[in-house]
């Protein structure tokens, strides 16, 4: 799949041959958002992201990601076009427990008396009856889900004590406990050190090979190559989308950010010939592009295959 700039309203044959050999995990065509004070948050976005992919959502703050994390979830009326998910409406998405959410740290009173069980136990709440009393199969999927994020043993503690990185596990475990098959992650990277953002890309990986569909908002653009298949850049609308390795340029970068990013030539003369390299930050964890493209896309180490 080549990318498409969708400031370009021609389709290449190729991307679309490509996207009908696999299925759709989100596709979004024109959404467009408007909130009742009048401010468009999203206009006219357009993207199609297929199973079995980790996706970034890169853009500034204020940019539409939020809005556009909300309208997949059902949270935002679309003033026109359409999100489906698994080929099917938001709304039977969602009845059907498809999509899963993992907040952001700041959307979450870690003050509340909780326990880390109880809250991945919530994942299971559009599995159970009214009552919410759950079976077996429900404390089974907790288990599983709190292995699977290496949280086992904490899950008797509020989960107010834990680290910035443990809480994110945690929720990371609800959604699995949902068997959620759509998972958006709003900064998932945001307050956890190197090791916990690796054990983090390591599961999204799994999950990915498991036909998952993930759509990661991140400002972190030095990891994105690392582990994503795509990328989607949004500004207010979606300015590319597309493989990583041909979307995440330089020139996509500048058009998205608009002069937010803090921008490093770096010169050096080998053998006689002078090279440089671009640094991009907006954060701690900077992208080295060399050329104009990307340094390195998505690393066997941490995938276990190319794709």
């Amino acid at each position: 799949m080549k990318q498409r700039n969708v400031l370009d309203s021609s389709a290449s044959s190729e991307d679309s041959s490509a996207s009908s050999e696999a299925r759709t995990g989100i596709s979004v065509m024109n959404a467009t958002v408007t909130y009742r004070n009048g401010h468009t948050a999203l206009r006219d976005a357009v993207f199609h992201i297929p199973t079995g992919t980790i996706t970034a959502l890169v853009g500034v703050n204020g940019s539409g990601k939020s809005t556009l994390f909300k309208a997949i979830m059902g949270f935002v009326r679309l003033a026109k076009g359409d999100i489906s998910v698994l080929g099917m409406p938001v709304k039977v998405a969602l009845r059907q427990n498809l999509v899963a959410y993992v907040p952001q740290a700041e959307e979450v009173d870690w003050n509340f008396p909780v326990l880390v069980e109880d809250v991945v136990m919530m994942g299971r709440y559009g599995h159970m009856g009214m009552m919410r009393i759950p079976a077996r199969v429900d404390r089974e999927a907790v288990d599983t889900a709190l292995s699977r994020v290496g949280m086992s043993e904490f899950r008797k503690r509020q989960i107010g004590e834990l680290s910035g990185g443990q809480k994110k596990r945690v929720f990371l475990a609800r959604a699995l406990a949902q068997d959620g098959q759509v998972i958006l992650l709003d900064e998932p990277f945001t307050g956890v050190d190197v090791k916990t953002e690796d054990q983090i890309i390591k599961l999204l990986c799994e999950l990915r090979d498991e036909g998952r569909v993930m759509l990661v908002s991140t400002h972190n653009l030095g990891s994105v190559p690392e582990f994503c298949d795509r990328t989607v850049l949004i500004n207010s609308t979606v300015l590319a989308y597309g493989l990583t390795g041909d979307t995440f340029t330089q020139e996509n970068l500048e058009k998205t950010f608009g002069g937010v990013l803090r921008h490093f030539v770096l010169n050096e003369t080998h053998e006689g010939k002078l090279t440089s390299a671009s640094v991009f930050s907006d954060d701690e964890r900077p992208l080295v592009l060399s050329g104009g493209k990307v340094k390195s896309i998505v690393s066997k180490e941490r995938t276990g295959s190319q794709k």
